[in-house]
């Protein structure tokens, strides 16, 4: 460590606010591979002393980095390069479950659950599903992960006549739906940002705050009947998603 934070590397002027040339310093280490993932970083004191820095501004440039996810703090044990995560991109024109998605790139699939059962449902539940006076909702609540990495959190939720046993789901939600003849065939999504609350981080593997995506879909058997409604949230770091578009046919083009 010495060799990359020594007080030479700081330009009084010219070079930017110094916590600045700090987070350059630390993010073009990692970017050449002097610093690797899980990497410890010197204390604050330690990199104060190292740098010739005051430790409030050691402090501003190791948080620009903790903010942007290249970084990690664990509170007790210090500051760590965070692990490099691929990037996936998923088309939006196909309707898969995660399993399926991870499987066609040849990944491992691991499921942590958070909850699985049957409840009350919530107003929102009762108008996403369509349901009657007196029904329950199947709710899965986990932490999708492929290759031993935390990507997503999913929060499903079904009619109970839809998903009468939650718990006999294990890792396709799809596939148990496949065997009942109760696969859906369409669905709605909305995609929106997010950052991502302090629980929510924590399922993830990342910091609070930092840039998450939220999306909730809404799915339907082939007659129309609501078979799914669920929220979920993805690392921003780890996941793009992709449309293919078309031109419209002429008659349907606007000029403006």
């Amino acid at each position: 460590m010495g060799e990359i934070f020594t007080p030479g590397a700081f330009e009084e002027s010219g070079g930017g606010p110094l916590y600045l040339q700090l987070h350059r310093l630390i993010a073009e280490a990692i970017a050449s591979g002097r610093l690797r993932p899980g990497d410890s970083l010197p204390s604050e004191r330690e990199l104060a002393a190292m740098t010739g820095l005051s430790r409030v501004t050691v402090r501003k440039g190791v948080a620009e980095l903790v903010a942007s996810g290249q970084l990690v703090q664990r509170r007790g044990s210090g500051t760590f390069v965070a692990p490099k995560v691929e990037k996936l991109e998923q088309a939006l024109s196909l309707l898969t479950s995660f399993t399926e998605d991870m499987a066609r790139r040849g990944r491992s699939v691991e499921s942590r659950w958070i909850a699985r059962g049957l409840h009350t449902p919530a107003p929102e539940e009762v108008m996403a599903l369509g349901l009657g006076m007196g029904e329950k909702v199947a709710r899965l609540e986990r932490v999708r992960s492929s290759d031993g990495v935390p990507l997503a959190i999913e929060r499903a939720s079904l009619p109970q006549a839809i998903l009468p046993d939650p718990q006999g789901v294990d890792t396709s939600l799809y596939a148990v739906l496949e065997a009942r003849g109760m696969r859906p065939v369409r669905a709605v999504q909305r995609i929106s940002a997010a950052n991502l609350m302090a629980r929510d981080a924590d399922l993830l593997g990342v910091q609070p705050g930092v840039a998450g995506l939220r999306i909730e879909r809404i799915s339907y058997l082939p007659s129309g009947k609501v078979v799914e409604f669920t929220r979920s949230l993805y690392r921003g770091d780890a996941y793009d998603f992709a449309v293919e578009l078309t031109l419209a046919p002429k008659g349907e083009r606007s000029l403006s």
